[in-house]
């Protein structure tokens, strides 16, 4: 399926800044086999004064920008065309589940994507006693990883309800589970410290989700979302597979990637500092419209 995705971020504040500096991750990358990225245009209004463009640790896209000059508003622009594959996780040949730690003491690596890097607890998702319960109760004997991971997605999505004013960026995985309410970061977060916890490595996937209008109701412009879900370790044989438990499904060809990374905190569409006076107000708006 071929997309073109377009994001528009503003950021107004009460008194001119007159200094700010930020980092974005927003640009989507080619993945080998999934994700093929035609054309993407990262632009701002008004020009930063310096840009300069890398990539993290994870293999992520980043753009530092930073003014000089007093700034009254910030307008950032995200103009791309992917491609974007089926991603069917097909039959299951993943690992035993109780195989799975002997496997990744075998696994002889540390790039960015080595199972190692996302087993133990990070500042966003760290496994509680609670949530290492719930996952237990998911587990049945002789079952695969790949059963595994998918049994408690869906179990999340049973358990959860979604709620947009329920919880911001900074409340805590093991609150909104308490709580079993929250948004798509909120239910990421969740489950990976639940896989963590039950020795299953887990990360965090940042990027777009292409969303249906109501039957008979025309497609809404800049109504579609940035979005999170899982990426979890089945074993040496099958890998990373990717669950949504939002949306209780795998991320399929409506799915388009940003970013990787252990949480929330490796992979935020934006961080930045400022200096000025006043407070801020931000809007974001994202269209993904599909070309096929």
């Amino acid at each position: 399926m071929r997309y073109e995705v377009k994001l528009k971020l503003t950021y107004r504040y009460n008194a001119p800044s007159d200094h700010a500096r930020t980092l974005l991750r927003v640009l989507p990358s080619d993945i080998a086999g999934l994700q093929t990225v035609t054309s993407r245009v990262l632009s701002f209004d008004p020009p930063p004064d310096e840009r300069h463009e890398s990539r993290d640790f994870f293999g992520n896209g980043m753009t530092s920008a930073v003014w000089h000059a007093p700034v009254a508003e910030i307008g950032v622009t995200l103009n791309a065309r992917i491609e974007r594959g089926l991603a069917e996780p097909g039959l299951d040949l993943s690992s035993p589940r109780e195989e799975l730690a002997q496997e990744i003491a075998q696994f002889r690596s540390l790039a960015p994507d080595a199972p190692h890097h996302f087993l133990a607890p990070s500042r966003r998702a760290s496994p509680t006693k609670a949530m290492t319960e719930f996952a237990r109760a998911q587990l049945q004997p002789g079952q695969t990883a790949r059963g595994a991971i998918e049994a408690l997605g869906r179990a999340l999505h049973r358990e959860m309800r979604f709620d947009a004013g329920a919880t911001d960026v900074n409340t805590p995985a093991a609150e909104a589970f308490a709580n079993r309410h929250g948004v798509c970061q909120d239910f990421s977060h969740i489950m990976i410290s639940c896989l963590r916890g039950v020795g299953i490595p887990a990360g965090y996937v940042s990027g777009f989700l292409r969303t249906y209008p109501p039957p008979g109701q025309p497609r809404l412009e800049g109504a579609d979302a940035m979005h999170a879900w899982v990426r979890a370790w089945a074993g040496a044989e099958t890998g990373w597979i990717e669950f949504d438990p939002t949306n209780d499904q795998y991320a399929g060809e409506d799915y388009i990637t940003v970013g990787y990374g252990r949480d929330y905190d490796d992979v935020p569409p934006l961080r930045g500092a400022m200096r000025g006076a006043g407070g801020q107000q931000s809007a974001q708006a994202v269209d993904v419209i599909p070309l096929d």
